[in-house]
């Protein structure tokens, strides 16, 4: 077992948003920024952000792995940037108001058709159907979750109507 593998997730955690050059087996060097590493196998997955805009993304094996080092400390950017690569492109941050906004007009407009609906949860930021479907932020047809796959769908494709009409 390497140097690497014996690390705890704590000391790998310390390497995430960070610039790395890693000495694999057979003296491959692999220069990228440390994206995750898998708390089972110590697979290091690196990605390299290309001049053209695109994204590099590489795996390096837990076992093959036997130097780390850190060439430069991530900034917040660096970090936001990281974090969003794989974020769905329709993904948007929504402030606190906006949410509030969103739900406030989809609960009026589900009781206006007769669904009924109440707000749960600690901050009641949860919309709830009928009691068999749940409504998360950002209140979005994906948002929903129920174990009745026909009420689910019929709701999602309600809410992708009303979002439409906005």
């Amino acid at each position: 077992m390497s140097e690497w593998q014996r690390k705890s997730p704590l000391e790998w955690q310390t390497y995430v948003n960070k610039e790395v050059k890693v000495t694999a087996a057979e003296k491959h060097e692999y220069k990228g920024w440390v994206l995750t590493v898998d708390p089972v196998s110590a697979n290091v997955v690196l990605v390299k952000l290309m001049e053209d805009g695109k994204v590099c993304v590489s795996v390096i094996l837990g076992h093959a792995v036997q130097k780390v080092e850190i060439v430069n400390e991530g900034d917040d950017e660096m970090k936001e940037q990281l974090a969003y690569l794989f974020m769905p492109e329709e993904s948007k941050v929504y402030g606190h108001e906006e949410l509030e906004k969103r739900k406030s007009s989809l609960k009026t407009w589900l009781e206006t058709n007769h669904i009924p609906v109440t707000e749960q949860g600690e901050s009641q930021r949860t919309l709830c159907v009928a009691g068999v479907l749940t409504i998360d932020p950002p209140y979005g047809p994906e948002d929903c979750s129920s174990s009745n796959e026909i009420i689910l769908s019929r709701v999602q494709s309600l809410i992708q109507g009303h979002l439409a009409t906005q």
